[in-house]
């Protein structure tokens, strides 16, 4: 219904919730309309959604789609023509769009993955036939056909050699097509700015219409836009009506589609701003595209645009607005990777500026700031081609962190234990040039890692809590469970991070949010990144200190000074009698071929949070809501251990834990080897072993035949380094989750789980209300 009352204008949810009350449609108003919800929709343009898949963080993952969802979110774009809706929401998805699918265009098509309508681009752009193409598909032809029309454009620009032979005809079809300034100059071979100079000179410019849900038939009196290129503009610039600060309005620039590293929490942080806005008397614009965010609620700003965000879109609605400036920091890296252009272009940024942005994203900047504030980073190195790749990590010392650049929730990072893993890892995953550099960091092993979120006026730094992951360093931030306040951390190491959070926020000129993380490594500080912009814990943190921090960070970018003393005093006054945990969602389950073993790439869709006067107790509820199910002492019940060699330390400490919660203990035979003197534990034979089980007695004699004959609660399986596909591990993992076994693959996460589970086992969780918590007023 989401998607529905977006792309109609008609608020299902509101309507149903008011009928469910007793009132009828006749007396029922629609709040964007003002006439009754008697009224059914009626469009004059067309809405199109495309999902966002996740399948490029999963390795080997089947892309195929079908019955069972897989999706992580979607983008919605509206246009006068299904062409321009489709274009535009390509644009909204943020893919890179393959340049070529290879020969076999049918293994896209049939049975379908999540490339099969860049397939059909291709397929037309090969000039094959479209009646094959139907037949193969089942598709109906009016579909393929508008694709065909779009490639056909393709064409006709292909044959322009520069900017100013564009015809202003072929133009405005373009744009109204919905072919993006980039797309155009693309295909021509030049640069973006001079196909939009060219535009502007022939006054080919964008307007904007009303999605009002009654085509123009009654005045919305709340309206979102959309844009197209046609005469008439009905959104004129919002500058008038204010009392306070002068009519001025700002413009917020969401996040997107969710998507696996960017999900609901940057709209979180964006809808705050625009609240924040609206409290402060500034006239608040948002641009998004996520029709299932409260940002793309109508009443969520005072105006919005369903548009991508996109430098050549955002810059048309910030020209027309006449707005004071823009709002990045709270979408995410999308928003983020637009400073530079709107900079350049003359927009105002509010926040912190473009130097800053770059030192945070720059490497090689970052490390001289650091060095010059006499902050420990890990041994790191930049590479621009894969000899240098080689070098620096021969140099640092394996095993090492390697990433890309710019990216978002680590896609792309491996830790790398060994050269040949180094050489293979270049060659097969790598796109490294002078434009797009590697970063290569020495990977701290059996380190704690933790962050801060804090808001910096300038002047002075609020540090909104200094929060440690649960698992060890190396496993990306959006995938570990975090608990504030912290379990293991002195006080003097959180001071000295403090203290580090304080100096860098100053240094990089921060206005606003900040994020830092680092790693502790023998009360060793290390500093792993800083990213000057709203982070994915801001909700979390928010309320486990009762303060919004987007709320406060917006105040603070429009000018505000930070009251130190009274945000101490609250925060306090909230953290002091309770432990919050924050867990996490995988979609495991829905991505057939996936490993599940944890690294510094981002895999979970999700998170939860679990409030307790005990971190124990916060842990679990953590879990619970995550859907984990929590392994109970029953007849019979067991679970499994099956560790990597640099593990099996822990093994024995594993073991005891089990025996104390009662529970029977399966491990493969080099982690039984460990556990032999703590514990009494079975042996089983490993999964290439292949399944060996005595047919007499049923007894099972391999891992999977063990996880197959249902006595199993838990597996515990930490993979082996290097990350292989087909190990005995991978086998263990995948056939746990596909019979909704739970599956822990890091040491840390085992024993916090274990210890609270002891701890809690003949207790039932306690529920109160959050102002017993001290969480709210």
């Amino acid at each position: 219904s989401a998607l529905a009352s977006k792309a109609t204008g008609y608020p299902i949810a509101r309507v149903a919730a008011k009928i469910a009350l007793g009132l009828s449609l006749p007396e029922i108003k629609n709040a964007i309309t003002g006439t009754t919800a008697a009224f059914e929709p009626a469009l004059d343009y067309c809405v199109l959604k495309i999902p966002k898949w996740p399948f490029e963080k999963f390795v080997n993952a089947e892309r195929t789609i079908g019955t069972q969802m897989k999706s992580t979110g979607e983008a919605m774009a509206i246009g006068r023509t299904f062409e321009e809706a489709l274009m535009k929401a390509i644009r909204c998805l943020e893919v890179k769009i393959p340049e070529k699918l290879g020969a076999n265009l049918s293994a896209h098509l049939m049975p379908p993955t999540d490339l099969r309508l860049f397939a059909i681009f291709e397929w037309f752009r090969q000039g094959k036939n479209l009646n094959e193409l139907v037949s193969l598909t089942k598709i109906n032809p009016w579909f393929l056909e508008r694709i065909k029309y779009l490639v056909g454009l393709e064409a006709e620009m292909k044959k322009m050699r520069e900017a100013k032979t564009l015809s202003k005809e072929l133009l405005i079809e373009a744009k109204q097509s919905g072919f993006s300034d980039a797309q155009i100059s693309k295909l021509i071979g030049t640069d973006e700015s001079s196909v939009r100079k060219k535009r502007t000179e022939l006054r080919v410019i964008p307007t904007y219409k009303i999605v009002d849900s009654c085509a123009g038939e009654f005045e919305a009196i709340t309206p979102y836009y959309y844009s197209t290129y046609e005469d008439e503009n009905e959104a004129l610039p919002l500058t008038s009506g204010m009392q306070q600060n002068g009519g001025r309005s700002i413009v917020v620039i969401g996040s997107g589609p969710i998507r696996i590293g960017q999900g609901i929490e940057f709209d979180y942080c964006c809808s705050h701003a625009a609240f924040a806005l609206k409290e402060m008397g500034f006239k608040s614009i948002m641009i998004n595209n996520n029709p299932e965010t409260v940002s793309t609620d109508f009443d969520t700003s005072d105006r919005l645009y369903f548009e991508p965000l996109t430098f050549e879109d955002v810059l048309n609605i910030v020209e027309n607005e006449g707005a004071e400036g823009v709002i990045l920091q709270f979408g995410g890296q999308t928003s983020i990777n637009l400073a530079e252009k709107l900079h350049n272009a003359g927009i105002k940024i509010f926040g912190t500026q473009l130097e800053g942005i770059d030192v945070a994203e720059d490497r090689e900047k970052f490390r001289q700031l650091a060095n010059h504030l006499g902050i420990q980073q890990p041994a790191n190195g930049t590479a621009t081609c894969a000899k240098d790749a080689m070098d620096v990590a021969t140099k640092i010392g394996y095993p090492v962190v390697v990433r890309p650049s710019y990216v978002i929730a680590g896609r792309g990072m491996r830790i790398v234990y060994t050269e040949d893993g180094m050489c293979a890892f270049i060659d097969e995953a790598v796109d490294v040039s002078e434009n797009k550099p590697v970063l290569i960091d020495k990977y701290l092993e059996n380190a704690f890692e933790c962050e801060v979120d804090a808001v910096c006026d300038g002047k002075n730094v609020f540090i909104g809590g200094v929060m440690e992951h649960i698992e060890f360093a190396g496993v990306h931030s959006g995938d570990a469970n975090i608990v504030l306040p912290s379990q293991n951390l002195n006080e003097g190491v959180l001071s000295a991070l403090e203290d580090y959070t304080k100096k860098l926020a100053l240094a990089l000129g921060t206005i606003g949010l900040i994020n830092i993380q680092f790693a502790v490594k023998d009360e060793i500080i290390y500093i792993l990144e800083a990213n000057p912009r709203a982070s994915r814990t801001v909700p979390f943190l928010s309320k486990a200190i009762g303060i919004p921090l987007a709320k406060l960070a917006t105040r603070v970018l429009l000018g505000e000074k930070l009251n130190l003393e009274a945000l101490e005093k609250q925060k306090e006054k909230r953290v002091r009698n309770s432990y919050s945990v924050k867990g996490v969602v995988f979609p495991f389950l829905k991505i057939k071929g996936a490993d599940i073993a944890l690294g510094p790439e981002m895999k979970s869709t999700g998170e939860t949070m679990g409030i307790s006067e005990s971190f124990d107790e916060a842990y679990v509820k953590a879990l619970l809501s995550s859907g984990l199910s929590i392994p109970e002492k029953r007849e019979s019940s067991a679970v499994l251990l099956s560790l990597r060699t640099e593990d099996k330390q822990y093994a024995p400490m594993l073991g005891r834990l089990l025996k104390n919660a009662g529970f029977m203990i399966f491990a493969t035979p080099g982690t039984a080897k460990y556990l032999q003197d703590a514990v009494v534990v079975e042996k089983i034979g490993t999964a290439n072993d292949g399944r060996k089980g005595n047919t007499d007695s049923g007894s099972p004699t391999t891992v999977l035949d063990v996880i197959d004959g249902g006595k199993i609660s838990l597996v515990i399986n930490t993979p082996q380094r290097g990350g292989a596909f087909n190990t005995d591990g991978f086998k263990i993992r995948r056939a746990s989750i596909e019979k909704g076994i739970p599956c822990i693959t890091n040491v840390r996460t085992a024993i916090a789980l274990l210890k609270a589970v002891e701890k809690i086992k003949e207790n039932e969780i306690e529920v109160k209300r959050l102002d017993e918590y001290g969480m709210i007023e």
